[in-house]
């Protein structure tokens, strides 16, 4: 142990590890807040630290069993020459789950109610942690395979899950009372949701779509999405000010 403490190769693949691990949670992160919201608010803050302990239980666990991780990418069937393996069907049933579960909140988001109301109907906690935890799985299984390719060393892998996994405890609440607050962003997340699972299901069919071009495109989106934000709030505190020197001067 002291051998790798003292490798600077070891920490630079930690470090490494850790910020792709961040990076590649931050989709299981959005998710989660937005399954969450389907609960009553003295909830949510617990569901979602619920489904990212899970989180961190399933990678841990997986990291342990690298070599079941490994028969997972050996074809269990060939059709038309396709080689299709249980890590394909995952990743595909995934994909195809988050497709589904983002659609159903974008067209709850638009649709509303009878009277333009959009707030969908409230979940039971153990449905949510349910839906949660099966994405978890997806997720997961990506993660650690990134962590495979990068560190050599379990002990290493571990730590930069628990450390990714702890980052994103603490940035959860706060990204959920933003998208909360803001139902463009909100909407902005679950296309970002519906990309994440159009990825995972070109990836159970062999087609890798590079993560970086998907996360460079939701940062621009994000960046124009802010700047909008600073704008209505700018034209807001204005209108404000206006209706204020009218009363004044009334």
């Amino acid at each position: 142990m002291f051998e790798l403490l003292s490798d600077p190769a070891v920490w630079a693949s930690f470090l490494t590890l850790t910020i792709l691990e961040i990076v590649l949670g931050v989709d299981n992160v959005i998710f989660i807040s937005i399954a969450a919201g389907r609960l009553p608010e003295a909830q949510r803050r617990r569901a979602r630290l619920v489904g990212l302990a899970g989180a961190l239980i399933l990678r841990i666990a997986l990291l342990a069993s690298i070599a079941w991780i490994v028969s997972l990418s050996e074809p269990i069937l060939t059709v038309l020459g396709f080689d299709l393996s249980w890590r394909d069907v995952i990743l595909i049933a995934g994909g195809l789950f988050l497709i589904y579960k983002a659609a159903t909140e974008i067209f709850a988001e638009v649709e509303g109610g009878p009277h333009g109301e959009t707030k969908v109907a409230e979940a039971t906690f153990a449905a949510v942690i349910a839906q949660i935890m099966v994405l978890d799985l997806v997720f997961s299984l990506d993660s650690v395979i990134t962590a495979v390719g990068i560190a050599d060393h379990l002990p290493v892998m571990i730590a930069a899950v628990v450390v990714a996994i702890l980052v994103m405890m603490a940035a959860a609440t706060p990204i959920a009372t933003f998208v909360e607050a803001h139902p463009s962003t909100k909407m902005l997340a679950l296309a970002f949701l519906v990309m994440v699972g159009m990825a995972l299901v070109a990836d159970g069919f062999h087609q890798h779509i590079e993560r970086g071009f998907i996360y460079a495109a939701m940062v621009f989106a994000g960046g124009v999405e802010v700047l909008n934000l600073i704008r209505g709030k700018r034209r807001r505190r204005g209108e404000g000010a206006l209706a204020m020197g009218e009363k004044k001067r009334a």
